[in-house]
């Protein structure tokens, strides 16, 4: 199954170059060399190559100068990159601009084919999800909903999955984190799409409105009433009914509501007509519904009606990766929207967006850059733009020991110094950690198990 997969070998160390390939295609892989970075490029411009193990220190053009060309050519090409000089410089530059991993010379041989196996491990893996990210990508629809982190990936998969069910589905998240647009795919992604998808926002309604708005009236049936009004479940019907902030209805109605989803039927105010209705149902709430049970605030027997599948969506500050992404998204929409020439983010603005907690999440962070295009003088946003963000850039992190840097300390033991360090100023914080460091979450716990840090 290895013999599929080709190595391309970089290294202007001759007799390195020969060893490695005769080593690596001893393993069952297809070998390329390259005596050079500027040959590597050309190398991954005209054939496959499925993963690069460059030498970083060669004379011509480096394997960091090579990296950053090649990841621009074909991001997916996994690079693990050989040093035999210990620079947590180097290193962390390494990784911050794409590489897999990095290994010290002299090699161990063993590590060296575990590094391999893992990063091509990781393109079967990537392959192997292709099917469903091609269901997401070619037919799915989610206006509205911004995000590529594994949170959101991870969500939306289930949504995917969710959605061409007739299962009721309760959203669950703090406000402003996008429950009702996850609703709006759920029922976008359904059978029931050429629907209608009807939203009523419980909080918003008085008690005494509530059911009137939901069942409907006849003409007469209180004071006021002067024709008959079709309610929200009739208007759903044939489609998706999504009661926003469930939490806040009243129990009263809570018992009501438990009979239409049993039964499939109502009866208006004021009428004695028994009307079937065929609706999905998708709720969304921000409380704990099962402390509310325990308080008498919530039918526990409509819980369990309402909570066949639940949603959780991530809160902003779990999904860091995606600020970027989200806020470039709202200044080009309110830019447009107020005819503003405004078209980016100075490295600090976005540094400063990115270390906020973001507590009222995506909604808060569409408020602020909002305001900020709005008042803005100049096509690019800064830190003065954002001055409503309490408290500002927080202190820069202190950089690594002064002895880290020295040349006889292992490349390695830099690494876990940093890594250690880094996690201390975090807090613990491991996805904050890694944010630090310049690499994934997922590089991160594997490089805390290589060092049996995993306590930290």
């Amino acid at each position: 199954m290895v013999g599929k997969y080709r190595v391309l070998v970089v290294d202007d160390d001759a007799a390195h170059r020969t060893m490695l390939r005769t080593l690596v295609s001893g393993w069952g892989f297809d070998i390329v060399d390259a005596d050079d970075g500027e040959v590597a490029i050309a190398a991954v411009q005209a054939q496959p190559v499925d993963l690069v193990l460059m030498d970083i220190r060669m004379v011509r053009v480096s394997g960091i100068a090579a990296l950053e060309q090649i990841k621009t050519i074909n991001p997916a090409i996994p690079i693990v990159l050989m040093t035999a000089y210990a620079s947590v410089e180097m290193a962390v530059d390494a990784l911050k601009k794409g590489a897999y991993d990095y290994l010290i010379k002299p090699l161990d041989f063993d590590k060296l084919r575990l590094t391999l196996e893992r990063a091509l491990a990781h393109i079967r893996l990537k392959a192997e999800n292709q099917p469903l990210k091609r269901q997401l990508e070619s037919g799915f629809q989610s206006p509205g909903i911004v995000g590529s982190s594994p949170a959101m990936v991870a969500l939306m998969e289930t949504v995917a999955q969710v959605a061409v069910s007739e299962a009721t589905v309760m959203v669950t998240g703090e406000s402003g984190t996008g429950k009702e647009l996850v609703a709006a795919a759920i029922h976008l992604n359904s059978p029931r799409r050429a629907g209608p998808f009807v939203k009523v926002n419980c909080a918003a309604i008085t008690e005494s409105l509530l059911e009137s708005e939901l069942f409907g009236h006849e003409k007469g049936a209180f004071t006021g009433a002067d024709r008959r009004k079709e309610g929200r479940f009739v208007q759903a019907d044939g489609g998706s009914l999504f009661l926003d902030e469930v939490g806040e209805m009243p129990v009263s109605m809570q018992v009501k509501l438990l009979r239409v989803i049993q039964e499939r039927e109502l009866t208006r105010v004021g009428g004695e007509q028994v009307i079937p209705v065929d609706v999905r149902f998708i709720v969304a709430t921000n409380q704990d519904l099962a402390q509310m049970i325990k308080t008498g605030a919530f039918r526990e027997d409509l819980y369990y009606r309402l909570n066949v599948v639940e949603l959780k969506t991530p809160p902003l500050r779990e999904r860091r990766a995606d600020i970027p992404l989200l806020a470039t998204h709202f200044l080009v929409r309110f830019a447009e929207k107020n005819r503003k020439a405004v078209e980016r983010f100075s490295p600090r603005a976005m540094d400063l967006l990115i270390r906020h907690p973001w507590p009222g999440n995506v909604r808060e962070l569409m408020n602020t850059i909002e305001r900020a295009v709005v008042l803005s003088l100049s096509d690019c946003l800064d830190e003065n733009d954002f001055t409503s963000l309490a408290g500002g850039l927080p202190e820069t992190d202190n950089p690594p020991d002064g002895d880290l840097f020295s040349a006889d300390v292992p490349l390695e033991q830099i690494e876990q110094k940093a890594i250690i360090k880094t996690l201390a100023s975090a807090g613990g914080n491991k996805s904050e950690a890694a944010r630090r460091l310049g690499i994934t979450r997922k590089t991160l716990r594997e490089k805390l198990k290589r060092y049996n840090l995993m306590d930290l």
